[in-house]
């Protein structure tokens, strides 16, 4: 990561920190595989480092600004309220929430 990369935001966060808790997830073990999955796609796709939305698979080249990052939060709401969505996939859209509701500010830390 340049000096440069860790003062940029990637929504309310620093790159550095959105950089950081990224590596984090290859050290953690407990919890669900899908939710540690949909947390990755998350923070892969807000640094810019994935094309396509985790949820929506918006393409979206680069990093996606706040707004998108918003979006695809409201995204993944919609999908956990519908009731036909099965475990593994809820499972994912709960780290997918948790990771960008993190970035965007909506919570202090991630699920």
């Amino acid at each position: 990561m340049s000096k440069r990369q860790g003062g940029q935001r990637i929504g309310v966060r620093t790159y550095g920190d959105v950089d950081g808790a990224l590596s984090g997830l290859v050290e953690r073990t407990e919890g669900s595989a899908q939710f540690s999955a949909g947390e990755a796609a998350a923070l892969q796709w807000a640094l810019g480092r994935s094309d396509r939305a985790p949820v929506t698979g918006a393409d979206v080249p680069g990093r996606p600004d706040l707004q998108v990052l918003t979006a695809e939060v409201d995204a993944t709401v919609v999908q956990l309220e519908d009731p036909t969505t099965q475990a593994g996939g809820r499972d994912y859209l709960n780290g997918v929430h948790g990771a960008l509701a993190w970035v965007c500010g909506h919570s202090d830390r991630m699920a």
